[in-house]
C-alpha cells in the first residue's frame, strides 16, 4: 500500500511538472493561430476566439524576414552539418576503438577536453580563420563550423557505443578475407543504426537551433537561417505577437518531425551506448 501511494505521487508529482513546462509552448501555440487583437491582453483570455492561419502564411511570407527562405537556408546547413560529421566520428569512433596506435589513449583524452570549449572562446579565432580562407559570409563555412563542433562529442559517442557490439563478429567478417573498412561499412555500421538515429536526430536538432554561430558567420539578408531571422520579424514601434509566434512554431517543428520519425531507434541508441 506505501508503494502504491509512493507510486501515485511520483505520477502526480510528474504531471504537474509536466504541466508546468508544457505552458510557455500552449501560450506560443494559441498566440500563433489567434489574431493580435485576441491576444494583446494575454493568450489565456477565452472571451472570443477565432482560429486562422494567417500568421503563419504572414511569417511566411514576411517582407523583411521572410521565413520561407530562412527555413530553406536553415535545411542547407542543417542537412550536411549532420551528416559530414556522423560519417567523420563514426569512422574516428571505430579507429580509436579498434585499431591500437601509440596516443591513442591521450587522443581520446583531447577529445574528451574539446567537449568542454565553450563557443564564445572560439568565436574570435575562428572568424579570423573564415575570413582568411575566405569562407565568412557562405554556407559552407557555417557547415564546416558546425562539422568540427559535433565531431568530438560525436566521436565519443559512437566509440562507447560501439564498444556494447561483439567483436566476435568482426573476428568472423577477417578471417573470411574482409578487410578494415569492408568490415566497418558491412558489419558495424549496420548494427550502429540506433547509435546513427540519436546522433543524426541530437546533431540536427543543434545546428537548426543554432543562433550563435550563424550570427557571426551569416550577414547576407538572403542567406540568414530561420533562427536569425525571429528577432528582425519585429517592428520598430509595433510587435506582432501573433506572427512572431507563428514563426517560432515553424521553427519547432521541424526537429520535432525528426525526433518523431527516428524516436525509435533514438531511445535505442541513447540506452546501448550508456550500457558498457
Amino acid at each position: 500500500m506505501r508503494l502504491r501511494w509512493t507510486r501515485l505521487l511520483v505520477y502526480l508529482i510528474a504531471w504537474i511538472v509536466g504541466l508546468i513546462w508544457i505552458i510557455p509552448f500552449m501560450g506560443i501555440l494559441v498566440s500563433s493561430i489567434r489574431p493580435h487583437s485576441e491576444i494583446v491582453h494575454g493568450w489565456w483570455q477565452l472571451s472570443k476566439v477565432h482560429l486562422s492561419f494567417d500568421n503563419f502564411l504572414k511569417a511566411w511570407n514576411h517582407p523583411t524576414a521572410p521565413m520561407g527562405e530562412g527555413l530553406k537556408n536553415s535545411l542547407i546547413v542543417a542537412i550536411p552539418a549532420t551528416l559530414l560529421p556522423l560519417l567523420l566520428g563514426a569512422l574516428a569512433g571505430y579507429g580509436l576503438l579498434r585499431i591500437r596506435f601509440p596516443g591513442r589513449d591521450m587522443l581520446f583524452f583531447l577529445i574528451v577536453l574539446l567537449l568542454s570549449i565553450p563557443q564564445q572562446m572560439v568565436a574570435v579565432p575562428l572568424f579570423r580563420i573564415l575570413l582568411k580562407v575566405g569562407l565568412l559570409d557562405t554556407f559552407p563555412g557555417l557547415i564546416l563550423t558546425h562539422t568540427a563542433w559535433g565531431l568530438p562529442w560525436i566521436t565519443m559517442f559512437m566509440r562507447n557505443y560501439m564498444s556494447t557490439l561483439p567483436v566476435e563478429v568482426e573476428e568472423a567478417a577477417s578471417l573470411d578475407g574482409a578487410n578494415r573498412f569492408q568490415v566497418f561499412y558491412k558489419i558495424v555500421l549496420p548494427l550502429t543504426l540506433p547509435a546513427l538515429a540519436s546522433v543524426s536526430a541530437l546533431q540536427f536538432t543543434w545546428v537548426w537551433n543554432d543562433f550563435f554561430m550563424a550570427l557571426i558567420l551569416l550577414y547576407n539578408p538572403h542567406m540568414l537561417v530561420a533562427t536569425q531571422r525571429i528577432p528582425l520579424l519585429r517592428g520598430q514601434y509595433h510587435i506582432d505577437w501573433g506572427i512572431l509566434s507563428a514563426a517560432s512554431m515553424l521553427i519547432t517543428a521541424v526537429p520535432v518531425l525528426v525526433f518523431v520519425i527516428l524516436q525509435k531507434y533514438y531511445i535505442k541508441g541513447l540506452v546501448g551506448w550508456t550500457m558498457k
